[in-house]
């Protein structure tokens, strides 16, 4: 896939307002802080394409790249330390669970977290919802030049051993400042996005899995 090619095509606020022409796409999920629109801007070689603030919790919408016909990378919002009301949080993730418990095009999640911070309530239940939902998933440990090549590696077993039993799951260190990790990312998604389901085509339908909490973090730097 030519990632360099991503175009922002529209923020969604709800479910149905989520691209109809969508074959298949994956979607970036993290914490505010955990340097998500980073990644995504490092991976399309793009550092406008997805927002990226002093302010964690800025993005509010669910908001879609497309790199293809029919495909798409998703930006999910960010949990955790966004400064808005309460009740505009629990907002947020009853429109986010609809669209990770409904939405037939998601064919992969990409769970970016810290790797100095491996891992936090809200990481664990993404893990346990994919492990639900059979769906596959690939972590991101970003700001691996934050740490010494060993601390990378004892970051990197704790996400494997927590991903015990999982035949669709994977982990790897990633490093927006050094771009490091580009090409595994890349060659990861490329498996999920070329495997597109027809349009029209009906899919199996999957249970409904509990969402998380939305719990403060207290770290503000993305």
């Amino acid at each position: 896939m030519n990632y360099q090619a991503a175009k922002f095509v529209i923020s969604a606020a709800k479910l149905r307002d989520c691209p109809p022409d969508s074959l298949c796409e994956v979607a970036f999920a993290g914490r505010s802080n955990a340097g998500k629109s980073s990644a995504i801007n490092t991976l399309t070689r793009n550092g406008q394409l997805a927002r990226t603030s002093k302010t964690p919790g800025r993005t509010q919408l669910i908001n879609y790249f497309a790199i293809d016909e029919g495909r798409y990378l998703v930006d999910l919002p960010g949990y955790g330390y966004a400064k808005v009301p309460l009740s505009v949080k629990n907002d947020w993730q009853v429109h986010l669970e609809h669209y990770l418990n409904k939405r037939d095009a998601l064919t992969g999640l990409v769970l970016v977290t810290d790797i100095r911070h491996v891992f936090k309530d809200f990481d664990l239940m993404m893990i346990d919802w994919a492990r639900k939902r059979q769906l596959p998933l690939h972590i991101l440990l970003t700001k691996a030049d934050k740490l010494k090549r060993g601390g990378v590696q004892d970051a990197l077993t704790k996400a494997r051993q927590a991903l015990a039993g999982m035949p669709d799951a994977s982990a790897q260190a990633f490093s927006s400042l050094k771009r490091h990790g580009v090409d595994v990312l890349a060659q990861r998604l490329d498996g999920w996005l070329g495997e597109a389901m027809p349009l029209g085509e009906p899919s199996v339908a999957e249970p409904s899995v509990g969402f998380i909490p939305v719990v403060p973090d207290a770290d503000v730097n993305d």
